[in-house]
């Protein structure tokens, strides 16, 4: 299946990394991502350094990648702008 746009298949993961214009907005960012990944029950890998911010979706029970990492990755690409 196709990779959802702006994001690279990492070892098994979906990858993207945000640069925010400040560390607060970065930092607002991953409080969004945070409330999706509760409200889905379904948790990235998150990175923080400064304005920059990673985001690694997978599935480890399916061993990888599944539609619904795609699902949440387009829904993150959302949040960065909002």
């Amino acid at each position: 299946m196709p990779l959802v746009s702006d994001w690279a298949d990492s070892y098994g993961a979906l990858e993207r990394t945000f640069e925010f214009p400040s560390f607060p907005d970065a930092v607002a960012f991953v409080n969004r991502v945070a409330e999706l990944a509760e409200a889905e029950n379904h948790h990235p890998d998150i990175a923080v350094s400064y304005k920059k911010v990673t985001l690694r979706w997978t599935t480890h029970s399916a061993g990888g990648i599944t539609d619904r990492d795609r699902e949440l990755a387009e829904k993150s690409d959302a949040l960065a702008s909002g």
